[in-house]
């Protein structure tokens, strides 16, 4: 029986998917913040995940794609429809040297992102004239509801710092002759 003739249809557009998975996630940092850019410029620069992630989330050194050859054969968890739906394998190196895998669901206006450790994600909605933009994060492991009250002082500074950092990666591609990564 899968005739849906005459029952109501809901839909959530990426923001609002990303608001229920942040609420849904345990103690979760989340920031929306509008951009006066276009939606296409905004998400140019989320999505960018090797090339200005990095650059926009604090204590982030490199994320860096894996591609299957470097991964061993036991863990290719990759299929070509995984592949075509935008998931693949990230390995994130903070600024004090630690390691994390992370699966990524990637697709215009929406990321999705989660380690053994960490959950994370991106999406971007036309609003206006401009974007509206959301980031979420939080800790997967038994001990993050002690690790996000500590970061809870400053949630709202680093929100701010993380949208900043944001509007000036976008404010950089926008200048003339700029290539993708290249700004500081």
């Amino acid at each position: 029986m899968s005739d849906d003739a005459g029952w109501p249809q809901a839909g959530l557009d990426p923001l609002r998917r990303l608001r229920v998975v942040a609420g849904a996630s345990k103690h979760a940092l989340y920031v929306e913040h509008h951009f006066d850019a276009a939606p296409d410029q905004v998400w140019a620069v989320a999505a960018d995940l090797e090339g200005e992630l990095p650059h926009i989330v604090p204590g982030l050194r490199s994320f860096t794609a894996e591609r299957a050859a470097d991964r061993r054969a036991d863990d290719d968890r990759r299929t070509d429809d995984q592949l075509s739906e935008g998931r693949l394998s990230f390995r994130a190196v903070s600024v004090l040297g630690h390691r994390e895998r992370f699966e990524v669901v990637l697709r215009p206006g929406w990321c999705l992102m989660q380690s053994r450790l960490l959950a994370g994600g991106m999406a971007a909605v036309p609003d206006g004239s401009g974007t509206r933009f959301a980031f979420f994060s939080a800790y997967r492991s038994p001990a993050g509801a002690a690790l996000q009250w500590l970061r809870r002082p400053g949630a709202r500074a680093r929100g701010a710092a993380l949208m900043a950092a944001l509007q000036r990666r976008i404010d950089a591609r926008s200048l003339p002759g700029a290539a993708p990564g290249a700004a500081e």
